[in-house]
């Protein structure tokens, strides 16, 4: 098996280094980069065994990506990756906590989930989520894999009206067919929510959909982050030619070339 490569870019910050987590040490970094950025300060409550790390169940089964600032060391950006056979093991995705994904099953064998996504606050300028993208354009070539699903997040710090302004102004050009719709389990009463008020896309989502990505129908309620999830699906083949080449092109050939362990 492959040992991951690093893919390296330079930016105003210096020198930043994308590779896969090798040691629970550095899964440990990625997990207190998520409690600081979801829980310090976007409230989630997270109920992790150890205080100021996000760990869940999932983390286990999960490919780690990290992108470390070279000079202090320190882990700015992370991803987490669920492959299919690692999902299986894991007894299913961690979205399906959230949605039915009964008809997503015919895609389970190339389907990976991504989540946790989040950068340092200092480093939202581009450079660290161009990294973590290539990485995962690379990691998805090398194994195959054809379809990418994960949750983006709207806050419900206004009651959910922005979560439901923001689907009813996706819905029209964005959902996915019929055939890859997901129900949410806990759904958002968006005929009351909505109302006139300009719905922004947050950049993740706006990221995803650039790149070819479908919505898979109306968002659920998150309670532990209160934000409201909107399921989105990629498969490869819709990827935008531009973005693939940009993605593609900044990830040197080998670069994560294959998963640690059998994802």
């Amino acid at each position: 098996m492959l040992t991951p490569e690093q893919s390296r870019v330079e930016s105003e910050k210096g020198q930043l280094v994308a590779e896969l987590a090798r040691s629970a040490a550095e899964v440990r970094e990625a997990q207190r980069l998520r409690y600081s950025v979801f829980a310090d300060e976007m409230g989630a409550r997270l109920t992790g065994p150890e205080p100021g790390v996000d760990e869940d169940r999932f983390d286990a089964h999960c490919q780690h990506l990290l992108v470390r600032d070279l000079a202090s060391g320190e882990v700015v950006g992370t991803y987490r990756i669920l492959g299919p056979r690692a999902a299986q093991a894991a007894g299913g995705y961690y979205s399906e906590q959230e949605f039915d994904l009964a008809r997503l099953a015919h895609l389970r064998p190339g389907l990976v989930e991504l989540g946790r996504s989040c950068i340092h606050a200092d480093y939202r300028t581009g450079a660290v989520i161009t990294l973590l993208w290539s990485g995962l354009a690379q990691y998805m070539l090398s194994c195959g894999y054809t379809h990418l699903i994960g949750c983006a997040s709207v806050s419900m710090a206004d009651g959910g009206h922005a979560a439901a302004n923001l689907y009813r102004r996706i819905e029209r050009d964005y959902l996915s067919p019929l055939e890859y719709r997901a129900f949410p389990r806990v759904r958002l009463p968006l005929e009351r929510l909505a109302n006139d008020d300009e719905a922004v896309l947050p950049p993740l989502l706006k990221g995803y959909l650039r790149l070819g990505a479908y919505v898979c129908g109306e968002p659920a309620w998150d309670p532990d982050f209160n934000t409201a999830d909107v399921l989105v699906l990629l498969p490869m083949s819709r990827v935008d030619a531009r973005y693939a080449r940009h993605f593609i092109g900044r990830a040197p050939t080998g670069v994560l070339a294959a998963p640690v362990r059998p994802g």
